[in-house]
């Protein structure tokens, strides 16, 4: 059976446990490489490779308060605030 190895993370250099289970769940993948990024380093890259959304800062065409969007704003059609937004879907 498998038993709990400690390797080194090749990003920070930290110490981590490859667990039983993880082993055994890489063997049933077919997996032959054994981790070499911790957990946190291994989400951290994961994250770093989204691009991150550009939000754009419009006025809400019912309230006149700032609104970020994910998109951008035209005008030949109202942008609203969140909560102007969730009101009005509200109504419907």
């Amino acid at each position: 059976m498998y038993e709990d190895k400690t390797l080194i993370c090749k990003d920070c250099g930290k110490e981590f446990v490859f667990t039983a289970g993880e082993q055994e769940f890489y063997a049933e993948k077919g997996f032959q490489n054994e981790p070499q990024r911790c957990k946190e380093c291994r989400i951290a890259r994961k994250n770093s490779a989204r691009p991150q959304k550009e939000m754009f800062t419009t006025v809400c065409a019912n309230c006149g308060k700032e609104a970020k969007v994910p998109f951008q704003p035209t005008n030949d059609r109202p942008v609203y605030c969140s909560e102007c937004y969730a009101a009005m879907k509200n109504e419907q």
